[in-house]
């Protein structure tokens, strides 16, 4: 059984997630999310920060697409899973990941981290947006 993978899929995915990524912490919630962490918003970050961080950013997104698409093709060969559609299959991929990997993680920061629980919507509701196009992309491009 070879898993059917769509590298070409996963290029566009890391592209749109980046994209969101910018939309979620800058115009959307960037100034709620910076007040949580106490971050001066005044102050620009060094443009070597920046970019560094900004590559770090699109590794991440690349493995967190690779996995997903490699994940999404070896559920393809549960029986039934073909009968559920690629909307079906989009909310399946999306929230199973984002339960038990995202929200778990989270949860952990409010009490050991001592991070609000607003802070903690803004990046799990980030988490679950960046799965539902990530995984919509996979799904849609094959």
């Amino acid at each position: 059984m070879d898993l059917n993978i769509n590298y070409l899929a996963i290029i566009i995915a890391v592209v749109a997630h980046f994209v969101l990524g910018f939309l979620w912490y800058t115009p959307l919630f960037g100034k709620a999310w910076a007040k949580e962490l106490k971050m001066d918003t005044t102050q620009t970050p060094d443009s070597k920060v920046m970019i560094k961080g900004m590559v770090f950013n699109l590794i991440g997104n690349f493995f967190m697409a690779y996995v997903l698409a490699h994940n999404n093709a070896a559920w393809s060969f549960v029986p039934g899973m073909d009968q559920m559609g690629k909307v079906g299959t989009i909310l399946n991929s999306a929230i199973f990941t984002w339960l038990g990997f995202y929200v778990p993680y989270h949860l952990g920061a409010i009490v050991w981290e001592s991070r609000s629980w607003k802070l903690f919507f803004i990046n799990t509701g980030y988490a679950l947006a960046s799965l539902l196009l990530v995984s919509g992309i996979l799904t849609f491009m094959g």
